[in-house]
């Protein structure tokens, strides 16, 4: 959630050390099977208080906004949770130990408040966090301490019994290592599902907090997990990953994490700014967009009550929505890019393909792919514009002059659709950093290693059975490896020492001697070797899959007079050789 304008100042002085509580080792839990509850196939939509009113809520807010959801066409539409956020509750909890709504903002109770959202036939939705404090108590901006640290399987059955149906779960806090959190996470999972009723389990593990959301794949603990810090009704802040969030420095953050989403399970890159100012058309349009081609959960976050006419046109299109909602439940994978323009495709149920044509400059420009480069093949194909309805034809150009901050929308029928091969990067949890082939080799026996994530094939993985291969070999333990062997690549050849079981937690085990994939000393530097060694569950045995881009890049589109591509080059400089010889 967004925080009052003091926490950009407070966080400077916490996350310094949170980072390093981050990155510590300790006990890893056993794997966790996926989180399966039934719950969120597709990805939720609603509304959230947030954004437009923060601690300003009462239950007169809440039923007008039921009220206009139904009364704009929104229900109708897909949007049916309303989320109530931080401060809800009254800052102590009663005898017993129980949560309480406060009574002056909410006099009629949260159950009656349920009650309502259900006879207008939404679901209820509601705030808490694991810890001591919520975000609006750290910042001293709501009084009491009424966290559920301690509290879980009592808060759970509470929210159960008052007819909740989404619980958004906010870590607030700088303390704590991944792994504590993972655990402290799965406690309420638990807590939820021992309550035998639906609930849609929303985490997320960055506020006030080093920004664990993009690490590692959270769907064996929740339905959804943010994967940045909050958005910000602006289009770039020139964060990275820090506070607060404009909508494209979301979307860089957000499209690699592609491989993640699942029915079930999605990456949830925060509630939309729709509606507010702050963003032109053209940006909301983008955004809106964007969100739903990556599989995004929809939760408005501005005043339903005075949605104009243009922005519930962007929020009640149907076609949009129909991608973002596709059972499929895939997220968009980015097929080309040269920093300004990028080229997103979203397999669908029903055999189409959806494109978005982004332009992240600051000038309109043409931006194009291909029905080939989206996983399409035949030589006739129809293009629905998903803005204006419109529908064309083509051999298998897909073109548009997109405006500045602009994205354009295409729905891709006809013709056969080819499964992508599951194609990723494999990022180290303790270092940020890719599992690369030393000097984009494909020579047998050359070394691997650890080097700054880029787009290159010496990073591009692809998992064919139990193998995972790149640049055409398949990665090794060396016959007979003894933990220190230097991991390698080699020709494919079946045996099990280039078998590899990729787990739940985050390891990656090899089938001929059930050794992990490991950074060498846990160091994070580039080039440091990457090495098979004894299992134990450390940050540097920890790998997540990002999503790799697929098809070439768009060399067709970069000015001619730039001299250099549109993707940082593999290789590298031959200095670095002494630093990781084997």
């Amino acid at each position: 959630m967004n925080r009052p304008a003091t926490r950009h100042r407070l966080l400077s002085a916490v996350l310094a050390a949170a980072v390093a509580a981050v990155l510590a080792t300790v006990a890893v839990p056993p794997p966790a099977e996926a989180h399966d509850n039934g719950m969120a196939r597709t990805p939720p939509m609603g509304w959230n208080t947030w954004n437009t009113f923060g601690c300003n809520i009462n239950e007169t807010l809440i039923r007008q906004t039921a009220d206009a959801i139904v009364g704009t066409g929104m229900r109708e539409r897909g949007y049916q949770y309303v989320v109530v956020d931080d401060c809800w509750f009254n800052p102590n909890r009663d005898p017993a130990g129980n949560l309480q709504g406060d009574p002056n903002r909410f006099p009629s109770g949260m159950k009656a408040l349920g009650d309502y959202l259900h006879g207008k036939g939404l679901k209820f939705g509601i705030y808490q966090v694991p810890v001591d404090r919520t975000c609006a108590q750290y910042f001293g901006a709501y009084p009491g301490a009424t966290g559920s640290r301690g509290h879980e399987v009592q808060d759970a059955r509470q929210f159960a019994a008052w007819g909740v149906d989404y619980l958004k779960y906010d870590w607030c806090s700088p303390e704590g290592s991944i792994d504590e959190q993972v655990a402290t996470f799965a406690r309420m999972r638990d807590a939820l599902a021992a309550t035998g009723r639906p609930i849609v389990y929303s985490i997320n593990p960055n506020s006030i907090h080093a920004k664990t959301g993009p690490l590692r794949d959270w769907g064996d603990v929740a339905n959804l997990w943010r994967t940045t810090e909050d958005i910000t009704n602006a289009w770039d802040t020139g964060q990275s990953n820090g506070y607060p969030m404009g909508i494209q420095n979301i979307v860089n953050v957000n499209v690699p994490l592609a491989g993640y989403a699942q029915p079930g399970g999605f990456n949830d890159p925060d509630m939309m700014e729709i509606g507010r100012s702050g963003l032109t058309d053209t940006e909301q349009r983008s955004h809106f967009a964007l969100w739903a081609i990556m599989a995004a959960p929809l939760i408005a976050g501005n005043d339903i009550r005075g949605s104009s006419a243009a922005t519930l046109a962007i929020l009640n299109n149907a076609d949009l929505i129909a991608v973002d909602q596709d059972p499929l439940g895939l997220q968009a994978i980015q097929v080309a890019g040269d920093g300004t323009r990028r080229v997103l495709a979203k397999r669908l149920a029903d055999g189409d393909v959806a494109v978005a044509l982004f332009n992240q400059g600051n000038a309109a420009t043409t931006v194009s792919t291909t029905a080939a480069a989206i996983g399409k093949t035949g030589s006739s194909f129809t293009l629905r514009d998903l803005w204006t309805g419109a529908s064309s034809t083509t051999t298998g150009a897909i073109s548009a002059t997109v405006p500045a901050h602009g994205t354009a929308v295409f729905r891709v029928s006809g013709g056969g659709t080819t499964e992508p091969p599951p194609t990723f990067r494999l990022r180290g949890e303790a270092s940020g950093r890719c599992l690369d082939v030393d000097h984009a080799s494909s020579a047998n026996g050359t070394p691997m290693l650890i080097w700054d994530c880029h787009s290159g094939t010496n990073q591009r993985f692809t998992r064919n059975g139990e193998t995972l291969q790149v640049l055409g070999k398949c990665l090794e333990a060396p016959p007979g490896a003894a933990p220190g062997a230097r991991a390698r690549v080699w020709d494919c050849n079946g045996q099990a020492n280039q078998r590899w079981t990729l787990n739940s937690d985050g390891a990656i085990a090899n089938a001929q001697n059930g050794l992990c994939l490991d950074v060498n000393g846990g160091a994070t530097t580039n080039g440091t070797a990457v090495i098979v060694w004894t299992c134990h569950g450390g940050a540097n045995q920890r790998w997540s899959r990002l999503a790799a881009t697929i098809g070439p890049p768009l060399t067709d589109l970069a000015p001619r007079h730039t001299p250099s591509p549109p993707f940082p080059p593999a290789p590298r400089g031959g200095s670095r050789d002494a630093a990781h010889a084997p």
